[in-house]
């Protein structure tokens, strides 16, 4: 079974509360954007990954493809082994939910090839287990996400014909550092209100990262590259996540390419 497992951006990122389990809560909406890694798995007689494209710092014995089939065989024990070959080609700690797209991905892919029967919530209940975010990629359209990015509201956003513009410098946000730059604050308007005003209204009446001032603050590169949309006209830009991932949604076709960026940065352009 071959599946394309896709990422996502954040529109809009506020930390709104400190958690006494060490969480924190948050108001985002989630957009789902076709841009894919490649999840394969064969039926074997052991579990094993092999990962190739863009390489996954750190042990692979922890990738979430195997901590998803991990999750479901000890719920179901007939549960056969799997060969998982996992192409990458979004980048890891980007702010885009590369990794986390990949788990959820998986449980889709074991419940339908061996016919386990979960329901949407049930998956996303074990998707959960895999991480925050992991829940958005099993119903996969866009939402207002809340709790720690698991309360999840589907909203009607058609950014049908917009030109949407990813950009990465490959540079690494610490997310713990990053965490510990913010004073949580409630947003004076819902996100699911503000998200209904035409685009180039949305920055003036309160969408806005939290991470992007420290994050630009201690990374010049960074935010040249926010700035770089910001220059070309765009009808709203951000940082995804934590970062260090910029984007811009344009009405119209900007003409981006690597050559208006900082050296080394990865751009990905689409139509939405």
């Amino acid at each position: 079974m071959l599946l394309f497992s896709n990422c996502k951006i954040n529109i809009g990122l506020r930390i709104t509360a400190k958690r006494k389990d060490g969480f924190h809560d948050l108001e985002s909406v989630f957009l789902p954007v076709p841009w894919y890694d490649a999840l394969e798995i064969i039926e074997s007689d052991q579990l094993s990954l092999s990962i190739t494209g863009l390489e996954i710092p750190g042990d692979s014995s922890s990738n979430l493809c195997l901590r998803a089939w991990q999750m479901l065989k000890q719920d179901f024990p007939d549960l056969p082994f799997v060969q998982i070959h996992l192409h990458k080609t979004i980048p890891t700690g980007a702010g885009l939910g590369g990794g986390s797209s990949n788990g959820a991905f998986m449980l889709k892919a074991v419940n339908s090839k061996f016919s386990l029967g979960l329901t949407p919530g049930q998956l996303r209940a074990y998707a959960l287990g895999l991480g925050s975010d992991c829940p958005f990629f099993i119903d996969n359209i866009p939402a207002v996400a809340r709790g720690r990015g698991e309360m999840l509201t589907p909203i009607a956003l058609n950014l049908s014909g917009y030109h949407l513009v990813l950009a990465n410098p490959g540079i690494h946000v610490a997310t713990g550092w990053a965490f510990g730059q913010i004073q949580p604050q409630m947003p004076e308007r819902p996100i699911e209100e503000i998200v209904t005003l035409p685009i180039d209204q949305w920055k003036k009446a309160g969408i806005k990262n939290d991470f992007e001032e420290p994050v630009f603050r201690n990374s010049l590169i960074i935010s040249s590259v926010h700035t770089a949309m910001v220059e070309k006209g765009a009808d709203f830009t951000a940082m995804s996540g934590t970062g260090s991932t910029c984007f811009g949604i344009f009405s119209k076709d900007p003409g981006l390419s690597a050559i208006d960026f900082p050296t080394g940065t990865l751009v990905k352009s689409f139509v939405l």
